[in-house]
């Protein structure tokens, strides 16, 4: 019995110790789960954090210096403590691996700074003073604020380029905006499940801005903070972070288990692209707005010049039309853009791009943003159009500027129907109003 009664005693001093060792009556800040991102990650102050145990014997014993530590650092530098009995998914991060460990949160909240000196007030309070000294030089020296991963998407600082990326291209997903921009979307997504303390997070997040970069207007990359929306996160059973995933419309996600660099994000992208992409339309140049659409809009434009209706009839002009598909199916994934006319059509195009000379059928690959061009100069087959199409993506084409740096503005001309064509009707001539006689006669003289 009396053994019973010195267990209980035992137990019930070690929860009061417990519950006392930062109470509300400090100026000692009680870090949580729920608040170390928004307080300390998110935050422009400097941290004083200790990672302890109740039952830690040292932690005991740092307490009242650190209590007192907190006092004095108030108003300057924020001191707080994380229970890790409670919150141990905080420390997980930062290798917290005994008790008490202790880091100062400075410059840069992804590389917090281990404290190895003095456990009392004054060796505390010189080291964060220190810290924030050197946060001031940093922003001083134009190094910006502390680094932290935001919750806007995954972005650092103010969203400009960084490391080859920018920001702003990796698109900000909440638990609200989620069903619409992605679940309903059309187009094909990578998405980044993170936790803003997350070591391999913060490594992956230059990549990541990276290949949002390379890709836009290809593919969509967007990130979620899984500490601050969680529906989302359970939906789709995140258990670890980074949790990678694609979302293509109408199929079910899928885990992203390729390589973490930008190339290797890019090259997964472009293939499942590829894959979903449709093949694109070879569209007939009837007006100046489907030359701009398909030209202006992507980074390549193959231009086609068919042979008159009257030539080919429309067997022979179709025969011309399914190879141009039969190419473009191969190349779809480079999105480029597939536009046909007539000769004669629009002889101002004809003669911009250089395609005067090479007889009917030509083509010809623009790049509009640097006005530049190609002819095809081999045989207007599935052969010759990719072998030649084939230098031109691998950089090996030979190409002119555009004359006159600009397209030309077309003029509406009528769609194909798809018939063969008709020569044109001749008005008949009456003999009769001839007197051939009479012309014989004067022939004759």
């Amino acid at each position: 019995m009396f053994l019973t009664i010195n267990c209980l005693v035992t137990i019930v001093c070690s929860v009061v110790l417990t519950e006392a060792l930062y109470g509300s009556n400090t100026d000692v800040v009680e870090l949580t789960a729920g608040n170390f991102d928004g307080k300390v990650i998110q935050s422009d102050d400097i941290w004083l954090v200790e990672f302890y145990a109740p039952w830690c014997g040292h932690c005991q014993s740092l307490a009242p210096e650190w209590k007192k530590a907190a006092s004095a650092l108030k108003g300057v530098i924020k001191v707080g403590a994380v229970d890790m009995d409670v919150h141990s998914s905080v420390g997980g991060p930062y290798n917290v691996r005994g008790f008490p460990t202790i880091k100062i949160f400075g410059a840069n909240k992804n590389s917090p700074i281990d404290y190895n000196g003095p456990r009392t007030a004054q060796g505390l309070t010189k080291a964060a003073i220190e810290a924030a000294q050197s946060a001031v030089n940093q922003r001083l020296s134009g190094g910006g604020g502390s680094g932290s991963r935001s919750s806007g998407g995954g972005k650092s600082g103010s969203g400009g380029s960084s490391g080859g990326g920018d920001a702003k291209d990796v698109i900000e997903l909440t638990d609200s905006n989620f069903e619409e921009k992605v679940l309903q979307s059309s187009e094909l997504w990578l998405v980044e499940f993170f936790a803003p303390w997350c070591g391999h997070c913060q490594r992956l997040e230059p990549e990541w801005k990276k290949a949002a970069t390379e890709l836009k207007g290809k593919f969509n990359l967007g990130a979620l903070d899984a500490t601050v929306h969680q529906s989302m996160a359970q939906r789709y059973g995140v258990q670890g972070f980074p949790t990678i995933k694609f979302f293509a419309p109408g199929s079910e996600p899928v885990d992203y288990q390729g390589g973490r660099s930008a190339s290797d994000i890019v090259q997964f992208a472009l293939s499942k692209v590829a894959e979903n992409v449709a093949p694109p339309e070879v569209v007939q140049l009837t007006d100046n707005k489907i030359l701009t659409d398909n030209c202006n809009e992507k980074p390549l434009c193959v231009v086609s010049v068919l042979p008159d209706i009257l030539d080919t009839g429309a067997d022979g002009r179709n025969a011309y039309l399914n190879i141009l598909k039969d190419i473009g199916e191969k190349y779809k994934s480079k999105l480029w853009g597939w536009v046909w006319t007539e000769a004669g059509s629009h002889s101002k195009l004809e003669e911009t791009l250089g395609m005067g000379g090479f007889g009917y059928p030509t083509l010809a690959a623009v790049n509009v943003r640097k006005m530049k061009f190609s002819i095809l100069k081999g045989s207007f087959d599935k052969a010759g159009i990719d072998e030649f199409l084939r230098r031109l993506a691998v950089g090996r084409g030979s190409t002119e500027p555009v004359r006159g740096a600009a397209l030309p503005e077309l003029k509406p001309v009528e769609a194909w129907d798809g018939k063969d064509g008709q020569l044109p009707e001749e008005d008949d001539i009456d003999l009769s109003d001839f007197d051939m006689d009479d012309d014989a006669e004067k022939d004759e003289l």
